[in-house]
C-alpha cells in the first residue's frame, strides 16, 4: 500500500444496521471531518427515537431464535467473523486513522486487540458452562445454568471507534443475547465496517444493530424497557450522572468505564533507558488509559534533571502529521473543539503557576496539512496535586510533573485522585514494585508498563470515579454480565 492510501474515498453515506438491513435516518446529517486533512469524508445521522425504536424492536424478535442456536454454532459465526477481520485488518485499521487521527500503528494495535476479543468470545461453549450437584438433600439435585438476558446497548466512544465496541458485543452474541451499537456520530464508520463483515459472517437479521446518533439514541436506550442492560465508555460526568443513574432507575444491569487521571510514578532506581520510550507512547494519546501526571520520587535532584533531560530530548522529537504516514509518531487530536480544551488547560495551567517547559502549541507539522487540530506534546514542571491540571482529566498531549520524597507520599498522592484508571510504577526494585500494586488505589496497575492495557481475557477494570458497575468488559467478567445464573433445585418422586 501506499503510505497515505485512504480506505475511504470521496464522502461516504453512513446508514443504519437494523434488522439485517441498511436504513437511511430521518435525522438530521452531520459532517464527519478527517481531523488531520480537514476535509469532509462523510455524513452521518443523528437518528431518531423511532429508528431507535425500531432497532430494538427488531433485536428483541431476533432473541429467542439466537438463544435457541447452540453455543457452536454461535462461535462458528464468530470464528468466521474472526476470518473476516483478518482478512480486512489493513482496511479497518486506515478506517480508524482517518476518522479519529490516531496512528497506523496505533490503529493496528486497536484492531488487534479488538479481533482478540472475537477470538475469547469463540470459547463460549467452555466459557458458558454451569455447575451441578447431586444428592444437595435426599433425592434433590441442583445446578446453576448461566442463562442470556435478551437485548443489550453498547454505547462506544470516540477515541476507539472500532475496538471498545467490541470489549462487549462478541460476549453479548456469543452467549445468546443480541445487541444495539451506538458508536460515536465523530467516528461512525469503524462500526459500519464492523457490521458489514457480521453480515457477511453470518448474523441472523436483528442480533447485530448499529444504530447512529446522539443523546436521543442513548435516552431512546436507557429508558426503553425492552433493553436489560448497557456498556458505556465515556466522561466520568456521563458514566455517573446520567448512564449509572437511569439505568439504576430503570432496573438495567449497567457497566460503565470512565475518564481517568493516571499516575506513572519514576523511582530512582528505574531503567531509564527503557522508562522513557515507554512514557512516550504513554503520555501522548487520546487515549483513557494514558499517563496523565509523571511523579517522580526521591529528593536527588541530579537524578530528576538527567531523567527530566531525556524525557525533553524524546518528546521534543516526536514527529506529528497525518497518521497514515508511517513514519509519523503522533496525529492530531480529533477536531477544534477538542484543541480549543486542551489548549485552556495549557493557559490554566501557566495562570496556576506551573512552568510550561515544552510547549507543544505550535507544532511542526509533517507533509502539507491545516493546523485545526494537531498539537505537539507539552511538559509542565512544578505541577501539585491541588492545581487543575494536575487534577482533571485533560485528554490530550500534556504531561505535568510532579514529585514526591517517598513511595509512600507518592501512593498517597496517587490515591487522593477521585479516578482510579490505570497507574503505573517504572522500578528495579521488588519491594517497591510490591507495595506500589498492593496499596494504590486502580483498577489496572503497570509495572515498568507504560499502557496498562489488559489483554482479552483479564478484565479492563477501573475503580472510585473511573468505574460505575460490578462486572467489566472482557473476558469471564463479561459473560459473567451477559448471562444470569439460574439455578436449578430438582426432586422426583
Amino acid at each position: 500500500m501506499a503510505i497515505l492510501e485512504e480506505p475511504i474515498k470521496g464522502v461516504k453515506e453512513v446508514r443504519n444496521y437494523i434488522n439485517g438491513e441498511w436504513v437511511d435516518s430521518k435525522g438530521k446529517i452531520v459532517d464527519v471531518v478527517n481531523p488531520a486533512t480537514g476535509k469532509v469524508m462523510g455524513k452521518c445521522p443523528i437518528s431518531t427515537k423511532e429508528e431507535i425504536d425500531a432497532a430494538v424492536a427488531a433485536a428483541k424478535a431476533a432473541y429467542p431464535e439466537w438463544r435457541r442456536t447452540t453455543p457452536l454454532a454461535r462461535t462458528r459465526v464468530l470464528f468466521r467473523l474472526k476470518e473476516l477481520l483478518e482478512e480486512n485488518f489493513e482496511e479497518v485499521s486506515r478506517i480508524q486513522t482517518m476518522e479519529h487521527g490516531k496512528t497506523i500503528d496505533e490503529s493496528r494495535g486497536e484492531t488487534r486487540r479488538g479481533i482478540e476479543n472475537v477470538e475469547v468470545s469463540c470459547g463460549i461453549p467452555t466459557l458458558m458452562q454451569g455447575y451441578y450437584s447431586e444428592d444437595i438433600a435426599t433425592g434433590i439435585d441442583e445446578w446453576l445454568i448461566p442463562s442470556p438476558l435478551g437485548v443489550f446497548g453498547i454505547i462506544g466512544p470516540f477515541n476507539f471507534p472500532f475496538m471498545i465496541p467490541l470489549w462487549s458485543a462478541p460476549y453479548a452474541v456469543a452467549t445468546g443475547n443480541t445487541v444495539i451499537i451506538k458508536p460515536s456520530s465523530e467516528v461512525p464508520f469503524s462500526q459500519m465496517r464492523l457490521a458489514e463483515l457480521a453480515e457477511e459472517a453470518g448474523f441472523p437479521p436483528g442480533v447485530w444493530n448499529v444504530v447512529n446518533g446522539g443523546r436521543t439514541v442513548v435516552n431512546g436506550m436507557l429508558e426503553h424497557r425492552d433493553i436489560v442492560g448497557i456498556t458505556f465508555v465515556g466522561s466520568t460526568p456521563t458514566g455517573r450522572d446520567v448512564i449509572y443513574k437511569k439505568c439504576g432507575e430503570t432496573g438495567k444491569r449497567v457497566i460503565a468505564q470512565c475518564g481517568a487521571k493516571n499516575f506513572m510514578v519514576v523511582m530512582p532506581d528505574c531503567n531509564v533507558r527503557a522508562t522513557i520510550p515507554a512514557l512516550m507512547t504513554s503520555f501522548f494519546g487520546q487515549r483513557c488509559l494514558a499517563g496523565a501526571n509523571l511523579l517522580v520520587v526521591g529528593d536527588d535532584n541530579k537524578f530528576y534533571k538527567s531523567f527530566m533531560d531525556g524525557v525533553y530530548d524524546m518528546a521534543s522529537k516526536i514527529k506529528v502529521g497525518y497518521g497514515l504516514d508511517e513514519s509519523v509518531q503522533m496525529g492530531p487530536v480529533r477536531d477544534q473543539e477538542k484543541k480549543a480544551k486542551i489548549l485552556k488547560y495549557i493557559e490554566i495551567g501557566i495562570k496556576e503557576g506551573a512552568k510550561l517547559a515544552l510547549d507543544g502549541r505550535k507544532p511542526k507539522i509533517a507533509g502539507d496539512h491545516p493546523e485545526d487540530c494537531f498539537l505537539a506534546p507539552s511538559i509542565f514542571e512544578n505541577v501539585t496535586p491541588d492545581m487543575r491540571i494536575g487534577g482533571e482529566e485533560i485528554f490530550g498531549p500534556v504531561m505535568s510533573v510532579l514529585r514526591a520524597k517517598t513511595l509512600e507520599e507518592a501512593i498517597e498522592i496517587c490515591n487522593a485522585s477521585p479516578f482510579g484508571n490505570g497507574h503505573a510504577i517504572f522500578t528495579q526494585n521488588g519491594r517497591s514494585a510490591r507495595d506500589f500494586q498492593y496499596n494504590v488505589t486502580s483498577g489496572n496497575v503497570g509495572v515498568n508498563i507504560g499502557i496498562v492495557a489488559p489483554v482479552a481475557f483479564f478484565p479492563f477494570s477501573g475503580m472510585k470515579d473511573s468505574f460505575f458497575g460490578i462486572l467489566h468488559t472482557q473476558g469471564q467478567e463479561a459473560v459473567r454480565f451477559f448471562t444470569e445464573s439460574k439455578v436449578i433445585i430438582q426432586r422426583w418422586f
